[in-house]
């Protein structure tokens, strides 16, 4: 469960000391990326360590990076100075360790879940529309709240932290669920976890930013309501896809290249011991034996390897045996003409 979308109105930006939590959050990520047959899903991948290294600020980034103070969501900025700063960036800040640590968590277990289902591609565009969409549901309600008579309370407030856009993935994930789950050690269906949780997150933590986190499940419920009215993939996600087939075209032309390599077989003496194809699929000059697939010289008509006859001479051969009253060879007599073969 995200902690919450924390207000900070009335408390200062400065970072708690470290209690250890992230080392948790590390060895949590690890354990799932490194489960035996784990999809790991990488947009999911990369949020983590976009949320991770905003807030340690390692070396360089810290003199690159704006502060907290510079981009926390702030309504009355973004309407009246158009600071689209602490619209985008807001979310990717976090006040406090253990604000990230909840968080991640939540983001860890989500995006799992919903990038394997749905696929990097269309995962990654719906994270693009949810963080829009709750921050724009947000910015509105309380536009919304000034206009009918409320004082500046959510007008006026700072907020940080990614649970607007979590809250959002819960309704999606949730929306069709005919599960029930725990929740502060009540049972709730899943579909209503949401909802429930914003009430409790607002009950037992009260400094967090209760519109923030409504404006997320409506973020939820928006999207959902987009992609029944517009089938198909959304004009997102095909850029999304588009950019990343680019991207990993080099990489899974060389895995073209070694799969290639690898099923072209192993060479052994004069012939080729291969996969087993049709005839007409073996160099030129060469045909394959049926029965061990070694390529044989065109200037012979016994494999020898196995000393099967060749396929399109097969009716010549067979009038020359029964010309000369032979018979076909007996596997014993394969199994020694294949031992001395090897002994040469």
């Amino acid at each position: 469960m995200g902690s919450g979308m924390s207000s900070a109105r009335r408390r200062g930006f400065g970072l708690e000391a470290s209690r250890g939590m992230l080392p948790l959050l590390a060895l949590q990520v690890l354990i799932e990326y490194g489960r035996a047959g784990a999809s790991r899903p990488p947009v999911t991948a990369a949020l983590l360590a976009a949320n991770s290294l905003i807030y340690l600020r390692p070396g360089a980034l810290d003199g690159v990076l704006p502060s907290l103070s510079r981009v926390s969501f702030n309504p009355q900025l973004i309407v009246e100075f158009g600071d689209l700063t602490r619209f985008f960036l807001s979310p990717f800040y976090h006040l406090s360790e253990s604000h990230l640590f909840y968080n991640m968590t939540s983001l860890l277990w989500k995006g799992i879940q919903l990038e394997t289902s749905m696929g990097s591609a269309e995962f990654a565009s719906m994270v693009a529309v949810l963080l829009g969409l709750s921050q724009g549901i947000t910015l509105l309600l309380s536009k919304g709240l000034l206009l009918l008579g409320d004082d500046t309370a959510y007008y006026d407030q700072h907020a940080v932290g990614f649970s607007g856009v979590l809250f959002a993935m819960k309704v999606v994930l949730n929306t069709w669920s005919d599960d029930f789950v725990y929740l502060h050690g009540m049972v709730v269906p899943a579909k209503y976890a949401a909802w429930a949780e914003l009430i409790l997150i607002q009950v037992f933590i009260p400094g967090t930013s209760f519109l923030g986190h409504l404006g997320g499940i409506l973020a939820g419920l928006v999207y959902l309501w987009l992609k029944r009215a517009f089938n198909g993939p959304d004009p997102i996600t095909l850029l999304i896809s588009s950019v990343a087939n680019v991207v990993t075209w080099p990489v899974r032309f060389a895995q073209n290249l070694l799969r290639s390599a690898r099923s072209q077989g192993r060479a052994t003496g004069r012939g080729r011991v291969g996969r087993r194809i049709s005839a007409r699929d073996s160099p030129r000059g060469f045909w394959r034996c049926p029965t061990c697939t070694y390529d044989n010289s065109v200037s012979t008509d016994i494999c020898e390897m196995c000393s099967t006859a060749r396929e399109d001479h097969a009716f010549l051969r067979r009038q020359h045996h029964q010309a000369r009253g032979s018979t076909e060879l007996s596997v014993d007599e394969m199994r020694r003409r294949r031992l001395q073969r090897f002994d040469r």
